[in-house]
């Protein structure tokens, strides 16, 4: 399925722009539940600045009207304009983010040492020598590295590492992690997420009758 071109900035758009659930933000923007929920909480890595995906021309106003009077419903990409796609060479990074390539090459390494240098390459956007330097320590800034998860750094998706360390688990003959920490409540966090968004929406209508001031919209 089509996704937008900057995901993460697009659901902090929708987040602050959309009554849209949680569920269908995580959808249209191909993010797991809890990325969303970390972005309304402003728990995520950084700040992210949001990016409307109907000035993108990635989804019309009337798909996200239709989906907010309908929570079950999931919005379709409208087919933007074409985007340059690179087809060779690293993954380009934002500079702002360039220095923290060391920290996910090296939470990499040490967390899934049966993934390849050519895929970290591909996942990070790095050289093979930048990922030896890493692993042989001899990195000229090695004492300042500490491993991080490179998905929140924002150097690569969830899906892109899944797939990665699926991978290189298969090839190298072991079984791949399976994440059970929300196994049997994945429906339970969902309906909770769902009920908070509601009740947030919720909040300045009640503050308006707790008062007694008059609600200027209402006739």
């Amino acid at each position: 399925m089509a996704q937008p071109l900057m995901p993460h900035a697009t659901a902090s758009w929708m987040v602050d722009n959309t009554a849209l659930s949680f569920e269908q933000i995580a959808d249209f923007c191909g993010l797991h539940i809890l990325e969303v929920q970390a972005i309304a909480d402003d728990t995520a890595a950084t700040k992210l600045t949001g990016r409307d995906p109907v000035r993108a021309h990635e989804v019309t106003q009337e798909e996200i009207e239709k989906a907010q009077a309908d929570p079950e419903y999931r919005m379709k990409m409208s087919k933007g304009p074409e985007q340059v796609r690179r087809t060779k060479g690293p993954r380009y990074t934002p500079v702002s983010k360039r220095q923290d390539k060391p920290d996910g090459i090296a939470w990499i390494i040490r967390n899934h040492p049966e993934i390849t240098d050519g895929t970290i390459g591909k996942l990070i956007g790095t050289t093979r020598n930048t990922i030896a330097a890493i692993r042989d320590r001899s990195h000229w800034n090695i004492g300042n590295i500490t491993p991080k998860d490179p998905v929140t750094l924002g150097l690569t998706t969830q899906r892109e590492l899944d797939a990665a360390v699926a991978k290189a688990a298969k090839a190298a003959g072991i079984e791949a992690p399976v994440d059970t920490r929300l196994e049997g409540d994945r429906e339970a966090l969902i309906q909770q997420l769902r009920d908070e968004r509601e009740a947030a929406l919720r909040e300045p209508s009640e503050m308006i009758g707790d008062t007694g001031l008059v609600d200027p919209f209402k006739r």
